[in-house]
């Protein structure tokens, strides 16, 4: 019995799932977890498989989509958290909410749909945003500082160099006190249409709080930059409006959106060329964009938000 097939039939003996119908991996997603629907006669499941050394991890994402619960938020549900010793394994069970990635699901709408659908988005990342931190957790400031000072040196060590860096680097360390006093509330941190579910026209709910974390809400936003706007324009869009009440962002959003993505370039060329390198020209593609977006950081509105707010 190879490794996904002993994990079905741990599957099958959990109290909640013996009377199962059909039990098939998840395959889509960059998580680690091993991820299974679940389907038997009263619903569909989720359950998401993972080391125990992982079980702290899980735990706080557990906590959380608990917590979310409280805030209305439309996400799974969670309804179980064990552990198989004998196979040093956890598993997590989730509610499952049916419709299509809204990477794909995006294509079939008008842009005007898709507008609309951005905003739903957006306004169910605001209700995300309502999850306060413990008094206790360290700066917002202080961490992500301390993070970026290290992706920095590590840049420093690579032997290459994102186009027109010098600009982006002075950006940078021109706006970088702005972090200061910025809220410690919750994150989802990977935010973007592959984890979002649509579902006739509407947005279904969020998935995969796998990369929770605290911080600067803002800070949500530079994968509608790096990733979003890739798959919809309209949709980043509509993601950015929603959020503040169907209306353009104050300026202060941008400085710290600017300030954020072009700390994301940094870490994502780091990232890249250690973990998948044969991936590093279309990085690299991503990034030039990005960076061209902003006139080589000249803007702090990116070229795609002023030009489609021109049309609408």
């Amino acid at each position: 019995m190879n490794l996904a097939g002993k994990e079905q039939e741990y599957i099958k003996r959990l109290a909640k799932f013996q009377h199962a119908s059909n039990i098939k991996p998840i395959l889509k997603g960059y998580s680690d977890d091993q991820k299974f629907l679940v389907q038997q006669a009263e619903g569909s499941y989720v359950v998401k498989i993972f080391d125990s050394a992982q079980a702290g991890a899980k735990y706080a994402e557990f906590r959380a989509l608990q917590a979310m619960q409280q805030y209305d938020v439309s996400c799974s549900k969670a309804i179980e958290l064990g552990e198989w010793q004998d196979i040093s394994k956890g598993y997590m069970i989730l509610s499952y909410i049916d419709g299509e990635e809204a990477t794909d699901a995006l294509l079939h709408y008008t842009e005007e749909q898709q507008l609309q659908i951005g905003i739903e988005a957006g306004k169910e990342l605001k209700k995300i945003h309502r999850h306060q931190a413990d008094q206790a957790m360290p700066s917002w400031h202080e961490r992500k500082q301390a993070k970026h000072q290290a992706y920095m040196r590590s840049y420093e060590q690579l032997g290459m160099r994102i186009p027109h860096d010098e600009s982006m680097i002075a950006f940078i360390d021109e706006h970088i006190h702005l972090m200061e006093d910025r809220p410690n509330l919750f994150q989802h941190d990977d935010y973007h249409p592959g984890n979002l579910v649509v579902k006739d026209g509407k947005l279904a709910g969020v998935i995969d709080f796998n990369r929770c974390d605290w911080g600067d809400p803002f800070h949500e936003f530079l994968k509608v930059g790096l990733f979003s706007v890739e798959v919809s324009v309209p949709f980043a869009i509509g993601q950015i409006r929603g959020y503040f009440n169907e209306q353009s962002p104050p300026e202060y959003f941008w400085r710290l959106y600017t300030l954020y993505i072009a700390m994301s370039l940094i870490s994502s060329i780091v990232w890249i060329q250690k973990v998948k390198p044969e991936e590093t020209n279309e990085m690299l593609q991503r990034l030039v964009r990005v960076i061209e977006d902003h006139h080589n950081f000249a803007s702090i509105v990116p070229r795609w938000y002023v030009h489609a707010a021109d049309e609408q």
